[in-house]
């Protein structure tokens, strides 16, 4: 029992760490219609600003001026780069979002080096929040837990309950009746893709000292977090929500199941021998085979349900 609970827990904290990723992508493409392929570029950048702003000042200021300069970054991203090629179409826009994620890759093994950095959980969050029958619950995941939902909340009301929210609503359904109103509606969308990516930032503030801050994390996290926007529902952040829970309690229990494919088929009465077709996959250990679930959901999740969970959009 206790395997389960903590495998459970360990897998929400994983799927609302990817929330708090997923969400600024999928805020942006759900305001702007644009898939920014950078965005776990941003999410590395965050990363590395808070290791070296902890540094200097300690992780608690860092929580809060990383995500803010990683912002900064997006928004004059958005001004002068990607606003030039938006009205050439949403090729154009994957390619100068993909170059920029090449830049930042580079840049960052400029300054931080290729290796990983000595980036720690904060002391007064190191250590367990309990114990259940031998096994910890890390102190820092609940803390993890606790800064996605009050993002959740956060943005909820944001967009739902606020005049800015309205507006950001507005600028994107009627661009023209928001302008003649005295809205700017390109610097809304540029604050809109900064804002998008200080939520990236703030994911690696987080998941940066939680995991390993290296140059490949962009890549290791850049395929699930498309996975998560795509089964969720491109452009619904309720989706979003819903899709990395899934994802992370789906693979945070493959992940610790020692058992092989061919012994569940056989648990549930097959026979299976050596001439069953695919044997030699069958007899991998469900294990082994975690990384490729999520991708397997996204491949059953655009054939059977191509709106997503929670999508509407039809573009």
């Amino acid at each position: 029992m206790e395997f389960y609970t903590i495998s459970l827990l360990n897998g929400i904290s994983y799927g609302l760490l990817l929330f708090m990723l997923s969400s600024g992508l999928t805020l942006i493409f759900s305001m702007m219609g644009v898939l920014n392929f950078a965005h776990a570029s941003f999410y590395m950048l965050g990363a590395y600003f808070g290791f070296s702003v902890t540094q200097w000042l300690g992780f608690w200021p860092a929580l809060l001026l990383a995500p803010l300069g990683v912002g900064l970054l997006g928004a004059l991203f958005e001004r002068y780069g990607l606003r030039r090629v938006h009205k050439f179409g949403h090729v154009p826009e994957l390619l100068i979002t993909f170059g920029m994620s090449y830049i930042i890759l580079e840049l960052v093994q400029l300054v931080w080096g290729r290796s990983s950095v000595d980036y720690r959980v904060p002391q007064a969050l190191d250590g367990p929040l309990f114990t259940l029958f031998g096994m910890q619950f890390p102190m820092y995941r609940a803390f993890m837990m606790g800064v996605a939902l009050a993002m959740l909340a956060a943005l909820w009301l944001l967009l739902t309950r606020t005049r800015i929210g309205l507006v950001i609503q507005a600028a994107l359904t009627h661009p023209e009746m928001a302008e003649s109103l005295g809205h700017n509606v390109p610097r809304v969308f540029m604050l809109v893709f900064g804002g998008g990516c200080a939520l990236a930032g703030l994911a690696g503030v987080i998941g940066g000292n939680a995991f390993v801050t290296e140059p490949s994390m962009a890549v290791s996290v850049g395929g699930i977090i498309f996975v998560v926007v795509v089964v969720g529902g491109m452009g619904s952040l309720g989706g979003a929500f819903l899709a990395s829970l899934l994802i992370g309690v789906l693979q945070t229990f493959a992940v610790a199941v020692d058992a092989s494919l061919m012994s569940a088929l056989q648990m549930v009465g097959l026979q299976i021998t050596a001439q069953t077709p695919g044997y030699a996959v069958l007899k991998l250990k469900i294990s082994q085979v975690a990384p490729i679930l999520p991708y397997l959901l996204l491949v059953l999740m655009l054939i059977f349900r191509p709106k997503g969970l929670l999508g509407t959009r039809e573009d």
